[in-house]
């Protein structure tokens, strides 16, 4: 993490101070942006689809992925047939947009589409261009319903319900806009969004992540290995939450190693460690796999919604004539 992003989360610094212009520019800017969309003087596009977006107003990890995967599968036990989209943030192909498919690589897709492709074999376009993601989907399948990884200040796409993920342990840092603090849009933004959900914490409206057992990065599979001892490495926003549940699973941290988020990892970084165990993420794992030892390993997470949460979000997707009659 870079000293800049350190100090979104402590004591207003110099830093700080020397970037409020910046932020302010970025404040008058954003806002001009918004009323021209809201006023209609700049144009969306239109499509045939409901659009779930989840997505924050903060940058860096908040969580949003193991609530993608989870949303998934809530939608199908419906029979509800499901896409998603991705930006693909890291990725790098020679055309978009790009289908997700078992010979994509992180490289060209970013680590996130491939982790979802992995995790659930569906739908996934990615590319910058959200419409034309859209379309593709839209061409090649029949869905009733396109989850959008992120995209909640894309205003020029259409969306039927915008669930925003909150980090409950970082929340808004210092509160502040960009760079001078961590928010893409003002938290005034929660009181437009359909359902505000925080990741961690004992909000009602929240959910809890639960680990799996260890799996192997080489072969995807679950391990038989008891792992007691291991170095951690991360390349995600808040690597703490990680490295507390390897600790709750027993495993001693020979050290941690934290990477920016959608570090793209080559077998160098890993040179270190000899041939000690080693313990990352799954989003860390789908960029590793191709120079995995065997005994590297990670740990899969799932979001567990409260009670409240489903409720609500049944309730909106009757509302909106997604689901009829659950």
């Amino acid at each position: 993490m870079s000293k800049i992003e350190q100090s979104w989360f402590k004591p207003f610094g110099l830093i700080t101070f020397l970037l409020l212009p910046l932020s302010a520019l970025f404040w008058l800017i954003s806002s001009i942006r918004t009323i021209l969309y809201s006023y209609n003087l700049l144009s969306g596009f239109a499509c045939k689809t409901p659009i779930i977006v989840v997505g924050n107003i903060s940058v860096g990890g908040n969580g949003k992925t193991p609530f993608v995967l989870w949303l998934y599968e809530h939608l199908t036990k419906q029979g509800l047939s499901v896409g998603i989209i991705s930006r693909g943030y890291g990725g790098q192909s020679d055309s978009y947009p790009l289908l997700v498919t078992d010979n994509i690589t992180t490289l060209q897709a970013g680590d996130e589409p491939i982790l979802l492709y992995h995790r659930l074999k569906c739908p996934i376009s990615v590319g910058p261009d959200r419409q034309q993601n859209i379309a593709l989907l839209e061409e090649k399948y029949k869905l009733d319903v396109i989850i959008s990884d992120d995209g909640m200040q894309h205003y020029k796409m259409p969306r039927t319900i915008e669930c925003c993920i909150v980090d409950s342990q970082r929340r808004f840092g210092n509160g502040l806009l960009m760079p001078a603090g961590p928010l893409r849009e003002t938290t005034k933004r929660l009181n437009s969004v359909d359902i505000v959900i925080e990741n961690g914490g004992d909000a009602n409206n929240s959910y809890q992540l639960q680990t799996s057992a260890l799996c192997s990065v080489n072969s995807g599979g679950e391990t038989k290995t008891k792992i007691t001892q291991a170095h951690a490495v991360s390349a995600i926003g808040n690597p703490q939450r990680f490295e507390n549940s390897l600790k709750a699973l027993g495993i001693k941290l020979l050290s941690t190693h934290h990477f920016r988020d959608h570090y793209a990892y080559s077998a160098d970084d890993f040179e270190q460690f000899g041939e000690q165990s080693i313990v990352m993420t799954e989003k860390d794992a789908v960029k590793c796999r191709s120079f995995a030892k065997a005994n590297w390993y990670y740990l899969p997470v799932d979001a567990k919604p409260t009670d409240i949460v489903i409720d609500k979000l049944n309730l909106l997707l009757k509302e909106k004539g997604i689901l009829n009659g659950l």
